[in-house]
Order: C-alpha cells, then structure tokens, then sequence
C-alpha cells in the first residue's frame, strides 16, 4: 500500500480548500463563533479542524471511504488483518474487545493487574473474572505481568473460560512473553486479547520488546497517544486470526462509541502511521539511544538508581522490558516517589509519569531530544543535592500479594449495581465492596467490586494515603469510609 498517503488529512484540505459552507455541528462553524479568548489559548486553527467525518468530510454515504482508507493502511503498517480507530480511548477499545470475546455470566482469564477500564468491562455487561496472579517482586515490592504458565493453569481449571486478556507493557515497562501466552490460548481454541494502552512505539523498531500482532495475539489495543502522536483520547485496536469476526468486534464498539467522533483525533491518528513507515526506524535509532545514554547520566547522580532489564528481567519475574520507560528509585535519597514526584514539578516544572512509595516513572519518546533530557538532569542533580528537603520516605506496609488478594464473592456487576451502604473503614473488612479502589497511578485497582475486603488491603490503602498515595476513584477518596454491599 502507499503509505506516503493520509486519506483523512488529505480529505481535512480538500474540505478547507473548496470553502464549504456548514449548516451542521460543530456549532462555532469552524471557529467563527468561538470566544477570542479561548482561541487565544487553544487556537484558531484547531476549530478549524473540527468538522464532521460523515456531512463533512465524507458525504451523507460515506463514499469517499477516508476512514476506512486510513484504517486499512494503519493495519498494513503494522502487520494486522484489520485495525479499527477510537476517540474514546483504549477505555472504550479494551471493553469492545473484551465483550467480542466473552458475554454475560461467561468466564474471562484476566491478569489481576488490569487497569481500571477492563473492570469496567467486567461491570457493564457481567462477565465473570477468573483472575490469573501477576508475578510479584518481593525485593523491588513491584508486579510484573503474569506469566504464561500462570494462564495455562487457569485454563486447565477453568477450561470453559471463552479466552484471556493481558496487560503488556505494564505501566512500568515490563512484558510478558507473548508469544508462548498466545500458543497457550490458541491450543485452547481460544482468543488472546492484549492491552497494549503502552506500546504504541513497539512495531515500529526490532529492539523495542515483541509487539502483540507479531507475538500471535488475537487482538491488540493501543492507545497512540501514551507513546506516539496521537491527540488524547486516540486509540486503536488490531485484529488478526479467525477467532473474533470483524463484524462483531466493530458490533460491539459500536456499543460503545460516540456517534460524533473527532476528526482531530482520527487526522493525528493517520499522520501518526504515515510518520512511523516512512521514519519510524530512525527516529527510535536515535530515541533508543538517547535512551541509553540517559539512564547511564541518571545513574552517575548520588542516591539515584535506574531499574533495568537485570532489575526486572529473569526467572519468576517480567520476559522483557521497555527501554524508554525510566524507573528512578528514589528511596537512597531517604525520600518516597510521590515526594520526589511532588517537589520535580514544584521546583522545576517536571512531570514524571508515574510515582509510587519508591520510584519515580520517566516516560520518554521520539519526541524527546538533548534539550529536554538536559533538563531533566539538572532537576534530579538538584533533587540529590536538596535531597534531605524533602519529607521521608512513607512508612507504608506493603503485604505480600497472599494477604492482599481478595475473594471474588460477587461478580462485579452484581456488587457495582445492588444495594450499599458506606460503613467507617474501620469496620468494612469481611464486607463485599461495591467501588473501585484505585490507586493512582498507574490505575490498578487494589479492590473491585464483589471483592470481601481484609484489614490487610484496607490498611494498605490508608497507609499509602498517608504516604502520598490518591484514591480518586472512590465514593470518599479519603478512605474515612468504604462503599460496601449492604
């Protein structure tokens, strides 16, 4: 296919360049009736861009096919059957994918490790989990994907369980092996779906970890604007083998989807393909190795340590790892990652990704350059050297995953949408909890919906609270009180 072509940008100029007139939403009819102020800030030129797909770009039949165009040379690039767009999000892609695999009251392998939007899947149309245990790091406190041994026991136990769905990259850059993952589903006769919400880089270099389509899995969901260029909200998701049909996953998307998508997003998503064909290997030449050199600047600075594949990569622990995913220890500081996290951006303006009791998360891309890594290492030098600034590190209790495992005493949408009532934390162990209790980030939460909740995890929660940790999610985020079943 030519991919030198962008059918959705090149249908956005064509629309700008015959002047058409709408008598259709949007209604600031592109920008004219926006407030000044606010194209001050956010610019003319992206109400401009905002038009309909369908009586805007496309006429009322859709015959000019520019979508579909651009989702069709999205798949080749990457080596997939069929690709599908979203500017919902890999929110709404992972449900959709989810729910072409399995239905109401049918049983779904699922690393416990899942972000929050899988349980959401789980919620709306009550599919029932069989949760499948990530491997935890006792030394580093940190969990690393499921292996595919784990998988296949789950299968063995549970042999009418309709597939199994996967976080990789997890938000700390670790990977499962994917391909033996995908030949223990398919020797089941069934469909591997994989959230790959981070690994929208991962086709595109040999060196970067094995991506979905090319491990096997049945379907792939990303989200393109984490790691590539896409506005937020963009996401894609692949589908390959005869195990889904075409036809359902977009049927069940469609459940989903918004009937106004964003031209915007579906425009970054297409420029965002045809940049990654043409250039992508030598952009992620130089960006691995900036990489590289970065992690060896960051390493030389006192109390500072970069976790790396002998870190997270071997036996009982993760099959691979991301290299542009930076995790920063920070804790030979004698401070915590939410402290280091805090003071960064107060100080020097620096966002970090992630932050937990210990580490901070440095998140780099093909966007990055010299300037901003020089940047960021004048930030952590001076985190070093103002070090004992900065309030210590929390005491949090981190139980072994055996304590904080729950029992699955509901489905989750029984428990989501029956009858509760909110009890002092203090007295909500050995009561079934109706919430998501999400610590932020990465976004896993620590207690679903029609789990019975133990002191163990109602007292990790309130330490990590105390220690800096944010619990956005639930009904009172400051724990003083748990949404229960009633």
């Amino acid at each position: 296919m030519d991919h030198s072509q962008a059918p959705i940008l090149r249908a956005l100029q064509a629309y700008h360049d015959s002047g058409q007139l709408p008598f259709t939403p949007p209604g600031h009819k592109q920008a004219k009736g926006v407030d000044p102020r606010v194209s001050a800030v956010l610019g003319e030129a992206v109400f401009r861009s905002d038009v309909l797909s369908v009586g805007g770009l496309d006429d009322r039949l859709s015959s000019g096919g520019f979508l579909q165009q651009a989702e069709q040379l999205m798949a080749d690039a990457v080596g997939a059957d069929q690709t599908f767009f979203s500017t919902c999000g890999s929110s709404l892609s992972v449900k959709a994918s989810m729910l072409s695999v399995a239905g109401p009251h049918e049983k779904l392998l699922i690393g416990r490790d899942a972000h929050k939007s899988v349980v959401a899947g789980l919620i709306l149309p009550g599919i029932c989990p069989v949760w499948v245990e990530p491997q935890w790091d006792e030394k580093l406190h940190l969990a690393h994907p499921p292996a595919p041994e784990a998988f296949a026991a789950a299968f063995a136990e549970h042999p009418d369980a309709k597939g199994a769905l996967v976080v990789t990259p997890t938000p700390y850059g670790a990977c499962t092996d994917l391909a033996a993952l995908a030949r223990v589903c398919h020797e089941h006769g069934k469909p591997l779906i994989v959230d790959e919400a981070w690994g929208a880089h991962l086709p595109f270099h040999p060196d970067l970890p094995t991506w979905a389509m090319d491990a096997g899995a049945d379907v792939c969901v990303t989200s393109i604007h984490k790691m590539g260029s896409g506005l937020e909200q963009s996401s894609v998701f692949h589908l390959q083998g005869d195990l889904i049909a075409p036809e359902l996953l977009k049927e069940r998307a469609d459940l989903f989807s918004t009937t106004s998508p964003s031209v915007l997003v579906y425009a970054a998503l297409d420029g965002w393909r045809r940049h990654m064909v043409e250039h992508g290997h030598a952009i992620y030449d130089r960006t691995l190795a900036l990489a590289k050199a970065t992690r060896a600047r960051i390493e030389e600075i006192g109390g500072l340590h970069v976790h790396g594949r002998d870190d997270f990569c071997g036996p009982g622990r993760a099959f691979d790892a991301d290299p542009l995913q930076l995790m920063v220890d920070v804790s030979d500081l004698g401070t915590g990652g939410y402290q280091a996290a805090d003071w960064l951006r107060e100080q020097h303006q620096i966002n970090v990704g992630l932050s937990d009791h210990r580490r901070i998360g440095v998140q780099l891309t093909h966007a990055d350059d010299e300037h901003s890594i020089d940047r960021l290492l004048r930030a952590l030098h001076d985190l070093a050297e103002r070090a004992t600034e900065l309030p210590p590190a929390p005491r949090l209790r981190i139980p072994p995953p055996s304590e904080l495992r729950l029992e699955q005493a509901l489905l989750p949408r029984d428990a989501f949408f029956g009858p509760v009532e909110h009890v002092p934390w203090q007295q909500a162990s050995g009561r079934i909890n109706a919430e998501l209790l999400t610590p932020y980030p990465p976004g896993i939460p620590a207690a679903l919906p029609g789990e019975r909740l133990n002191r163990d995890v109602l007292e990790y929660l309130h330490s990590g609270l105390e220690g800096g940790m944010v619990i956005p999610d639930a009904a009172d985020p400051s724990l003083k009180t748990v949404r229960v079943v009633a």
